[in-house]
């Protein structure tokens, strides 16, 4: 199934969207993770649009997404005028919500902040932030600080000779087969003098300012009402430990787990068996 390509005029510039399925079926939203692109649901899209019409967004920052001014912010609150415009474009009041990783934090909170607007809620990897203990909370302010201060002198970016080379990077930084890093990085790189370089915004590597504790994440995740699974790997990913995530499911009021042999990519390595888990509902 061939995807195709749809844009959202912003006042921050454009926003770019990838779409499978029929036009008729009805909406889900799908956000990547962080520093991954839409192109990283081209495996998964196709399997799920059984059911519904996938629009998958490239966050800003991301993929083929405009970048923030210079001096701005990454912060991922603001995500979440993203998510609204294109949930708008999309044209539904109420719609599901599909999230990676990073993805999985902004729809599960959206889910929570907004409940009227969301119907099925679908994680994988991800179920709620990252988050901080009130004795680091003021180093990472300063660490944001002190890099964001910093940023203009960084180096610049790599330049890959070929698209070979930086998928090949891809694959050594997340342990992805071929396949998968193509699908990411294809998207993910744009051509400059002597090959590629990332497409996305270098400040989406600073450290966050503010993080919030693991008492508040579940207070929040508390108000979640939509109809949620979640798709966790096995073994555990280092920094979603087995009984962190168990505490946060066990906030959500309507929550199916399943757990699948494979990495934190599981969508683009497994994708028949996440969409399985996904559409068992």
């Amino acid at each position: 199934m061939r995807a195709t390509e749809a844009r959202i005029d912003t006042p921050l510039g454009p926003l770019a969207l990838r779409r499978w399925g029929d036009e008729g079926a009805p909406p889900l939203l799908a956000l990547h993770g962080w520093l991954d692109n839409a192109g990283s649901f081209d495996a998964l899209a196709p399997r799920l649009a059984r059911r519904w019409q996938v629009w998958a967004l490239d966050l800003r920052g991301h993929g083929r997404s405009a970048h923030l001014p210079p001096g701005a912010w990454y912060h991922y609150v603001d995500y979440f005028d993203d998510l609204r415009l294109a949930i708008d474009h999309i044209g539904a009041e109420r719609i599901d919500l599909l999230g990676h990783s990073l993805g999985g934090t902004l729809t599960s909170l959206f889910a929570a902040a907004c409940p009227e607007r969301v119907g099925a809620l679908l994680l994988i990897e991800a179920l709620g932030p990252l988050t901080t203990t009130l004795e680091d909370a003021l180093p990472q302010l300063r660490r944001a600080l002190d890099q964001h201060a910093a940023f203009a002198a960084r180096r610049p970016l790599r330049v890959y000779l070929t698209l070979d080379d930086a998928i090949a990077a891809r694959m050594a930084a997340n342990d992805l087969s071929e396949p998968a890093a193509r699908a990411i990085v294809e998207r993910g790189v744009k051509p400059v003098d002597g090959g590629f370089v990332w497409s996305s915004d270098p400040r989406l590597t600073l450290a966050s300012p503010q993080r919030y504790t693991e008492e508040q994440v579940r207070a929040m995740l508390a108000g979640i009402r939509a109809r949620t699974t979640l798709v966790l790997a096995e073994p555990p990913t280092a920094y979603l430990p087995t009984a962190m995530m168990e505490a946060r499911a066990a906030e959500v009021r309507d929550i199916r787990v399943a757990r699948l042999a494979g990495n934190h990519h599981l969508h683009l390595e497994r994708p028949d068996a996440v969409a399985e888990a996904l559409l068992d509902r």
